[in-house]
Formats: structure tokens, C-alpha cells, sequence
């Protein structure tokens, strides 16, 4: 059983390197033109635009089942804002040394992240093997991504040792028991888009 991960397009924010939660930002002029040829039974996305949009992109033709439990972690009064607009606020500093027991302000704490995309995953899992299907599609956010591979990758890495690039997917490949059981994938491969050319 397959669930391929992808994250949204680039974004405006994204480019300059700004927080980017539960507030939105169109992607860039680049990030229209993504494609990829692989088809699945199954697809899903968050509910923000940026996520709904790159789906659109990636598979036209196909219905997208919205949830909003797959939604970036929530960085509240930080959203929209960098690591220069943050530099000197005492709370920053010590989200940036203790992310997982810190939470932004007006915002989620890892906790509360993670337990919801928990929720999400296990509304997938579902409907993968309640309906017997044997693949899907997921488009989701960078974080959200780093948490899944963490939980689910076949070798154990931490969060923050995740890359997730926006031009890659991430398809992950189950035994049956072991979706059902939420136990770690056998195996783990990149899956790259590709860029449409003009005309």
C-alpha cells in the first residue's frame, strides 16, 4: 500500500523565507508549472489554498478529499513574519531552543500539532483500507511531512533531519498490517515533479 507525500508549491512567502502557517500566500509564477505523471486511487490535501491549488496542478481530472486536519502547525502572531522580524523577542529565542515545549503565541504547541495530523493520518488509513485501495496521494506541508516521516520512515531519524523540498514527494510503502497497526513503512523513495514546458 502506497501514500505518496507531497509538499505544496513554492510560495511568495516561502520565498522570502517567512513563517507560514494557518495564514495563506499564492504560489510563485515557477510553482504553476509543476507536473507529474503518477496517478493513485485516493487523493487528499489540507485545506489551505496553496495545498489545494499545487493538487489541482498535480491532478487535474482526479476529486481531492479535503482535510483540514493535514493544515500546517499554527504559528499564530508569528505567522507571515521571519527570523529577522523575530530576532529580539525573549519568546522566540526560546521557541527556537525548545520548539517541542514551546508554543508561538496565539499559535499550536507541537503537541497539539502533531495530535491533530495524527487525526488526519488515521481518516486516510481509513479510507485506504476500509475501501481496499491500494494507493494515494497526499498534499501537505512541510511540517506536517517532517512529522510523518519521523513517525512512519522504515529508519528512524528525528524531525528536524527531514528535508522537504517542494519540487519532491515522499512515497511511502506498507504492509497491510502494518498501516492498520500504525507501524512504520518497509520502504521510503523520493518522487520527483517535474516541470511542464512552455506551449
Amino acid at each position: 500500500m502506497v501514500i505518496t507525500l507531497f509538499r505544496h508549491g513554492l510560495t511568495e512567502e516561502n520565498k522570502r523565507k517567512a513563517y507560514l502557517g494557518w495564514k495563506d500566500s499564492p504560489l510563485c509564477p515557477e510553482s504553476m508549472r509543476i507536473a507529474i505523471s503518477n496517478r493513485y486511487e485516493l487523493y487528499f490535501s489540507s485545506d489551505l489554498q496553496r495545498c489545494i491549488t499545487t493538487a489541482k496542478l498535480l491532478f487535474p481530472e482526479d476529486e481531492v478529499t479535503i482535510l483540514p486536519e493535514l493544515r500546517e502547525m499554527n504559528f499564530g502572531i508569528w505567522d507571515g513574519k521571519t527570523y529577522d522580524d523575530l530576532i529580539d523577542e525573549e519568546v522566540y529565542q526560546k521557541w527556537l531552543s525548545d520548539p517541542f515545549f514551546t508554543s508561538p503565541p496565539g499559535g499550536e504547541t507541537f503537541q497539539h500539532f502533531t495530535k491533530r495530523v495524527d487525526i488526519g493520518w488515521e481518516l486516510i488509513s481509513q479510507q485506504m483500507l476500509g475501501g481496499n485501495h491500494k494507493s494515494c496521494s497526499v498534499v501537505t506541508h512541510g511540517g506536517v511531512i517532517r512529522y510523518l516521516l519521523s513517525k512512519f520512515a522504515p529508519i528512524q531519524r528525528d524531525f528536524w533531519s527531514w528535508q522537504t523540498p517542494h519540487n519532491q514527494g515522499y512515497e511511502l510503502i506498507f504492509a497491510r498490517k502494518a498501516l492498520r497497526r500504525g507501524e512504520r513503512c518497509i520502504s521510503l523513495q523520493e518522487v520527483p515533479l517535474t516541470v511542464k514546458e512552455d506551449g
